[in-house]
């Protein structure tokens, strides 16, 4: 063999993690800082948060349901990595979540409902910027303009399925009242499997915020509603602006006040404002069998019932488009999901200039040729496409995504909708429950530990000594910097269980030392000599130290999966530490014991550690 290759690859490992240690994944700060990994919230504190979940009326939701909530906020807050969150169940209504550091952001989505309809877009009160829908065929993608009208290109490569598109501005998918996503047929060769989303149907008005509709009449005044009554149609105001006048006190209504109104009184009336429809309580449009007025790039549009949910997609996953390099939001769906899915597209493809959806796409985007279809998710539009054609197989979410959001949104419609509404609580930092002196002591145990590993090695090996301390070490080093990467980009927090996980890991490694060491003395007793005796001793080593860390590796997969919170921040720690000690030993041990079997050192029974053996093996038996 060739041991310089093999350390030449450790070397390059560790080069290539340690440049990923200080200048990937977000890292910021000077030298020190990008050396800290993320601590959990045993030893730092975090934030926390309560949520108040209502369903309508005020009454009390039920056990059943609270589990079921407690359950995907947990996914989702576990979703980018080995968080560790605490996520209880206080009272009747309460759920409080505790993140280790600030996570304020993380925060801010955990209690969305997550709620997904499809709805035709049957109005719209003026001009938005979007971009369209079409589903490519193998040799022409569509690309969008400024307008959102489709222009066949051949720019594409056969069987790509997907398409170019120009984002709409300021798209977001969780900011209410704006858009700025496209949905187009495209095949998702390279998707994660991902659990079957169990959004629930519809998603209840918190109790407190409900506000009946007298109460709304009597604050607006009697002419107001009136007035209100009869439209038939939006009030422009761009003709007219004293046409708005009569409907003053509408824009004093607070969202609550506006969603006691029906769907065509809040698109109609003129002063309600964006803002007013984006104040709603959570759930506010999400009953599919009723139409909803919402905000679309600063514009009302009306919508159609929902023929289509979040319940219907079988699997969403982020992808990153190839073609434009933008991150996307891949929707598979059920059997019958997709026959609906067909059934609404064909509607939009095949209205005519009559249709009502017709006109609304007219005046939202000037010429154009088909129907747009809303994608939402609780309040917000996320896209309004135009549809260029009937579309039955996996389809696409796209628009301003990132990484981040794109995978945000795939785990909320994989993990779930709410089955209760939430509304958020009172958030506050809380203090480390174990602290810093702790984190000290297990890195102390720690040392303590490698330590009398190494004083036995020393002990009882000598020279061979050196080889189990220096792959500690290197092992030690490779775990420091892969768990500071996956910190900051996969959110893994380092708890007191990880770090019992590992130091139990020290153990495993000793271990393959000495099965490997102990078979090297078998050869020579056998009669080999020291540099024919490495290679036969680690080709019969090798299959049992193999075996030996499979195992531990297995068992930590199935602990890491069974498990949740601490258990699994332990079960991450030791199969990581377990992986990384095979690496270390392939491409370290192995060599250096080659190198060291050439060395005058090594065969000396008193340095090398050999010792006895060396002395009493048979001198009549030949090397084979």
């Amino acid at each position: 063999m060739h041991p310089g290759r093999q350390l030449g690859v450790l070397g390059l490992v560790f080069v290539v993690l340690y440049l990923l240690v200080f200048f990937a994944g977000g890292a910021k700060g000077g030298f020190t800082d990008r050396l800290h990994p993320k601590l959990g919230l045993d030893l730092v504190g975090g934030t926390q948060a309560t949520y108040i979940a209502s369903v309508q009326g005020g009454q009390v939701p039920s056990k059943e349901s609270m589990e079921q909530a407690k359950s995907i906020i947990e996914n989702r807050v576990n979703a980018l990595g080995v968080s560790e969150a605490e996520v209880v169940i206080q009272g009747n209504r309460n759920i409080v979540v505790s993140l280790a550091g600030k996570a304020d952001d993380q925060l801010k989505t955990l209690s969305q409902a997550a709620q997904m309809r499809f709805r035709l877009v049957i109005g719209a009160t003026g001009d938005v910027s979007s971009t369209a829908l079409n589903p490519p065929s193998p040799s022409v993608a569509p690309s969008a303009g400024a307008s959102g009208s489709v222009k066949p290109s051949t720019s594409a490569s056969a069987g790509a399925g997907t398409a170019t598109s120009a984002p709409a501005a300021n798209a977001s998918p969780s900011t209410g009242g704006q858009g700025g996503g496209e949905v187009v047929k495209a095949p998702s060769p390279s998707a994660t499997p991902t659990p079957s989303p169990t959004a629930s149907a519809t998603a209840a008005v918190p109790g407190d915020q409900t506000v009946t509709v007298a109460e709304v009449q009597q604050k607006v005044g009697a002419a107001a509603w009136a007035a209100a009554e009869k439209l038939t149609a939006p009030v422009d105001l761009s003709t007219d602006p004293k046409a708005g006048l009569p409907f003053a006190s509408f824009a004093k209504l607070s969202g609550a006040e506006v969603n006691a109104l029906t769907p065509q009184m809040q698109y109609n009336v003129p002063t309600i404002s964006c803002k007013q429809l984006d104040d709603r309580p959570n759930g506010a449009i999400d009953d599919v069998s009723k139409q909803a007025a919402v905000c679309y790039q600063g514009g009302k549009i009306m919508l159609d019932k929902a023929p289509v949910v979040g319940d219907d997609i079988s699997k969403a996953s982020p992808q990153l488009d190839q073609q434009n390099g933008q991150w996307v939001v891949s929707l598979d769906f059920k059997s019958e999901g997709s026959t609906k899915w067909a059934n609404l597209t064909r509607q939009a493809f095949n209205a005519t200039s009559s249709d009502p959806c017709f006109v609304a796409a007219t005046a939202m985007y000037g010429q154009i040729d088909h129907c747009a279809v809303a994608v939402v998710l609780d309040k917000s539009v996320i896209s309004a496409p135009q549809i260029q054609g009937v579309l039955t197989g996996t389809s696409q979410i796209t628009g301003q995504f990132t990484a981040v959001t794109a995978k945000q949104l795939a785990d909320q419609l994989n993990f779930g909708a709410l089955p209760v509404t939430f509304t958020s609580g009172p958030a506050q930092t809380i203090s480390a429950t174990l602290g810093i002196q702790q984190l000290q002591a297990g890195l102390l145990a720690a040392a303590i530990g490698m330590l009398l590993v190494a004083v036995y090695a020393f002990f009882y090996y000598r020279l061979l000594g050196s080889v189990i301390f220096l792959s500690l070490i290197l092992s030690g080093l490779l775990t420091f910097g892969a768990l500071v990467f996956l910190g900051r980009t996969l959110g893994f927090t380092l708890t007191l269980a990880g770090i019992a996980g590992f130091i139990v890991s020290l153990g495993v490694a000793a271990d393959s030392f000495v099965i490997y060491f102990e078979r090297l003395k078998d050869e020579i007793h056998e009669g080999r000599s020291p540099r024919s005796a490495v290679p036969r001793a680690w080709a019969r080593a090798r299959r049992t130290i193999i075996s030996a860390n499979t195992i531990t590796i297995l068992a930590a997969v199935v602990l890491y999966i069974v498990s949740i919170g601490a258990v699994q921040g332990f079960a991450f720690a030791l199969g990581l530490s377990t992986v990384l000690d095979l690496v270390v030993v392939f491409l370290f041990r192995h060599p250096i014991m080659t190198m060291f079997a050439n060395t005058k050192a090594f065969m000396s029974p008193r340095v090398s550690g050999l010792g006895r053996v060396l002395r009493t093996a048979p001198t009549d038996v030949k090397e084979a």
